[in-house]
């Protein structure tokens, strides 16, 4: 295999380096329209035909990042949609979707590339037996292509017919800080180097999404790097129309209760409150049983489904479930 060059058979996507690093493709807005994506509200329409409810906010950033070819970093509490506009915008362009998922620990090897170690020793062994004497072949062949096992950020910088990819790097905060350092470093030139190979670097930059739940701050060399967004809950009426996207089956009434519902426990003082992720969670399991309406003895009984902590299960017990849905009931009254 034949590995891409910087600015290789591709010589017309001509690249200028801006800020301190990052590459732009002068081509980029073209690649936009190409994918019919004229304005914010398109880009918006489009994800919402993916069944992603995009804020007017996240839109614009994500309009952005696509048009400009810069990398988009999402912040934000677990469960609000940042890992999800990734799939939805692979989904849209018909791009791959390459998710490199950190975590501590994590190194280069892990998640650039990896020798095959098992099918390097069985050709040693075959060269042995075959009586090979030219080990300087034996060495080229061992350390070729046919031995790289290819890892998510090489994989998405390898030319690709459908485009390039879009390039997940999923909640990035748990992982250490020198990976953090070693990727800003690959995302800066957006190529690689194997000691036995050579520099590999894209044609065309995937495009990039940086997820962090903030468990750590990311280093400002990286944010500043990338354009930024803080991707908050969503209003009554945006969830209420995420759930209805994704659990077309629960009736109008239940879902505008468990919106309001979810909503009110955000208010508590709560470990961790349920994001989006859970809500539609709950809602499957709510409608998995039939229940057209809540009830402070069904909460009680799924609320495992929505809360993933025992103090927090503990601290709505009793009769809080029924205070709780008094205070949603009481919201959707003032939202009608």
């Amino acid at each position: 295999m034949a590995f891409a060059r910087p600015f290789g058979k591709r010589g017309a996507r001509r690249m200028d380096r801006i800020g301190a690093g990052f590459y732009v493709s002068r081509v980029a807005r073209e690649d936009v329209l190409q994918s019919g994506l004229e304005s914010i509200d398109d880009l918006i329409a489009q994800l919402g035909a993916q069944n992603y409810v995009c804020g007017r906010d996240l839109g614009t950033v994500a309009y952005l990042a696509l048009t400009l070819g810069k990398p988009l970093f999402l912040e934000g509490e677990a469960g609000v949609g940042k890992t999800e506009i990734a799939k939805a915008l692979a989904a849209m362009l018909g791009r791959d979707l390459i998710r490199l998922q950190c975590y501590e620990g994590l190194d280069a090897s892990s998640a650039i590339y990896e020798w095959n170690f098992a099918g390097q020793m069985i050709a040693i062994r075959t060269a042995e037996a075959a009586g090979a004497a030219d080990r300087g072949a034996l060495q080229r062949e061992l350390f070729s292509d046919a031995f790289l096992i290819r890892r998510p950020l090489l994989e998405a910088l390898e030319p690709n017919p459908a485009g390039p990819p879009v390039l997940l790097i999923d909640e990035v905060d748990r992982t250490d800080e020198p990976f953090e350092a070693f990727l800003l470093e690959v995302l800066s030139d957006f190529q690689v180097t194997i000691p036995e190979i050579g520099t590999i670097a894209a044609q065309e930059p995937p495009i990039v999404i940086l997820t962090s739940n903030r468990t750590r701050e990311v280093h400002d060399a990286l944010k500043r790097r990338c354009l930024y967004h803080w991707v908050d809950y969503p209003g009554f009426d945006r969830e209420l129309d995420i759930l209805r996207k994704r659990v077309p089956h629960a009736t109008q009434a239940l879902s505008a209760e468990i919106v309001a519902f979810v909503q009110s426990l955000r208010g508590q003082d709560l470990f961790k409150s349920p994001g989006v992720a859970e809500s539609i969670d709950w809602a499957r399991c709510l409608v998995a049983l039939d229940a057209v309406a809540l009830s402070p003895e069904l909460i009680t009984d799924t609320v495992g489904a929505l809360l993933n902590y025992q103090d927090d299960i503990e601290r709505i017990a009793g009769a809080e479930p029924t205070r709780l849905l008094d205070e949603a009931k009481g919201m959707l009254a003032g939202v009608e």
